[in-house]
């Protein structure tokens, strides 16, 4: 941010000493028809957007400075020649003055409403996490009233109270993931171990639902500089939503393919599919339409993804399917 700045005020500076030595070069030949003044408008505006009042100012000031010499010489002598310029001073400065202004009221009303979406959003997060804590929280409350008050045994309770324990374990781990600096450790890998990798952690829940797999991958090695733990989880997280979203017997197409500048892997299921409103919010946090998990699954992935430098494409239409594709650089 600082270089761009930079960068404009070596712009700004370039433009007004052009107009400044075109100006009096004119002027010096008596063409008096050719007016350039107007030009300064430029300079002050920049001025005004990019640096605010202050920054709008001191260049309105800078900028007049070089305007004196046309106070001197033969087109100044006449009282209506410099009224002209006293004029073109005077708009000027009220120019910048007021476009600095509204820029800076428009500058912290953009500021006040970040301020209030990000408040909201740290509601919103409250509210999602305590609502996801509550249900494994009740049951583990109830089963151990009914062991203190002697309704049920040990045994019986001691499943659903790990369940619920563990549920609650994922909610914490998944906004403490999120939350957390994402850091990569990038080393050359074959996706192809990473497909693998991802597949076999979900083949419990796969199994479940009698979910078959249709993996497509190149027969040769295709290495790749990847975080290959962090990459395997984002696929595993985008298997995991297929095999949810999908009926039982459905079929899971999983392909790798290697392009010119950029490998591509794709996850496309033909199950329930997403309204265009989930789509929209799909990488949003704690945004879900499932009766369980914090919404942080897909942000989670894109954060993975953008952390490769790579892309995430989704199509889905309801009751078609999604397709889920990741373009990482080679």
């Amino acid at each position: 941010m600082l270089k761009r700045r930079k960068s404009f005020l070596i712009f700004i500076a370039f433009f007004t000493l052009v107009i400044t030595a075109l100006h009096l070069s004119f002027f010096r030949k008596a063409s008096h028809s050719i007016v350039l003044e107007e030009l300064y408008y430029i300079p002050l505006f920049l001025g005004a957007v990019i640096f605010g009042l202050k920054g709008g100012l001191l260049i309105y000031f800078c900028v007049s400075v070089l305007y004196i010499p046309y106070f001197f010489g033969e087109w100044s002598l006449t009282l209506l020649g410099l009224v002209d310029r006293l004029f073109h001073l005077l708009f000027t400065g009220l120019f910048t003055f007021f476009a600095a202004l509204f820029v800076e009221r428009e500058k912290r009303h953009r500021q006040q409403l970040e301020k209030e979406m990000y408040f909201a959003g740290i509601g919103q997060a409250a509210m999602t996490i305590a609502h996801d804590l509550k249900n494994p929280l009740i049951v583990i409350l109830a089963f151990a009233r009914r062991i203190k008050e002697g309704h049920t045994s040990i045994d019986s309770a001691i499943r659903p109270i790990i369940e619920s324990a563990e549920n609650m374990q994922k909610i914490v781990d998944g906004v403490m993931d999120f939350g957390r600096p994402l850091r990569l450790t990038l080393k050359k890998e074959d996706i192809r171990n990473v497909v693998r990798r991802a597949l076999q952690s979900c083949q419990e829940k796969a199994r479940e639902k009698e979910i078959s797999f249709s993996v497509d991958v190149p027969p040769d090695p295709v290495y790749v500089e990847i975080d290959s733990l962090n990459l395997a989880r984002a696929l595993a997280n985008l298997i995991l939503n297929s095999i949810e979203a999908s009926s039982k017997e459905q079929k899971i197409v999983i392909s790798v393919a290697a392009k010119k500048n950029h490998i591509e892997a794709t996850v496309k299921d033909f199950g329930s599919g997403m309204d265009k409103e989930t789509l929209d919010n799909i990488f949003a946090p704690f945004y879900s339409k499932k009766e369980s998990g914090t919404g942080l699954g897909m942000p989670i992935v894109k954060k993975i993804i953008d952390g490769h430098k790579g892309r995430i494409l989704i199509a889905s239409q309801p009751g078609l399917g999604t397709e889920v594709t990741i373009t990482l650089p080679l």
